[in-house]
């Protein structure tokens, strides 16, 4: 099933005297490009985390957060006054009309204003973590599914696109090989020398063999029809998509080349836009 890379998850639970709190987003990436904000007291297990994360999501530009919120005072987390002291002296020396208050808001966001007695993380409290990761995991992993839902079909539609405009070129096919025909046999007409004629049919059959599109719209059709069995039937498939899609723009720009007719050229270029608007949201499946 096909799954985006576009999504987020979020799960909460209480512990303790602890609100904790799992956020991941994510977005399209060639690779796993994995970002992690973590309280100070779940530092320790960053390794453990970024493990995890590796192993559930695959690919895609991730972001991830843990965030604990005391319900009552917290013993493991204390106020450094000094230091505030000398990030708000430090400040008013840059921006002297700033109120206290305002400076106040801005310190308590940098590092060191805040101690900790506290050096590992309690068993229970991860316990109750990593159930809350893989709780958020599951849940991203939902809305890339049902945004794969949604770019599902409009692969199928855009897909099938193409497959109606290739059986638009068969009428033209055929009318410009007889265009060509004409136009040579008038080009010869106004020859005022002799000409061989068995070698001129020769000549003509052998451009023509080379203007012939019946492989081109065969393999065409075959990529097509491979396309939508990747799609329906790989859990991730985005990087086979890819390729599948630079083999079925291929055959679109062989088709163009030996058009030789403006109506088909036409045809060839929805091809392209379709085409192209498929690869646009191939790089966001997983």
């Amino acid at each position: 099933m096909v799954q985006s890379m576009t999504g987020y998850g979020k799960a909460v639970a209480e512990f303790s005297d602890k609100k904790i709190t799992v956020e991941i987003r994510s977005l399209n990436s060639k690779s796993l490009d994995l970002n992690t904000r973590l309280p100070f007291l779940y530092k320790e297990k960053e390794l453990e985390i970024r493990k995890l994360l590796s192993e559930k999501l695959q690919r895609g530009k991730v972001d991830f957060s843990i965030n604990t919120e005391s319900n009552a005072v917290n013993k493991a987390q204390q106020i450094n006054p000094e230091i505030i002291k000398a990030y708000i002296s430090e400040f008013k020396q840059i921006v002297p009309d700033a109120s206290d208050a305002e400076l106040l808001t801005i310190v308590m966001r940098l590092p060191d204003v805040m101690t900790f007695t506290c050096k590992e993380i309690e068993e229970d409290e991860w316990n109750q973590a990593v159930e809350m990761i893989l709780k958020a995991i599951e849940n991203l992993t939902q809305f890339r599914l049902d945004e794969g839902k949604v770019l599902e079909q409009e692969f199928i539609q855009r897909n099938n696109s193409i497959l109606n405009l290739l059986e638009q070129v068969e009428p033209f096919e055929k009318e410009r090989i007889e265009t060509l025909k004409e136009r040579f046999i008038k080009n010869l007409g106004e020859l005022t020398t002799e000409y061989d004629q068995n070698r001129f049919e020769q000549e003509l059959i052998y451009y023509l063999e080379k203007l012939d599109i019946t492989e081109e719209k065969v393999r065409l059709k075959n990529h097509c029809e491979y396309f939508l069995q990747t799609l329906s039937g790989e859990e991730f498939s985005g990087k086979k998509l890819g390729f599948i899609t630079q083999e079925i723009g291929r055959e679109i720009n062989t088709l163009g080349s030996k058009s030789n007719h403006s109506g088909m050229q036409k045809l060839v270029v929805q091809m392209k836009d379709e085409l192209e608007k498929m690869k646009e949201q191939v790089l966001n499946i997983l």
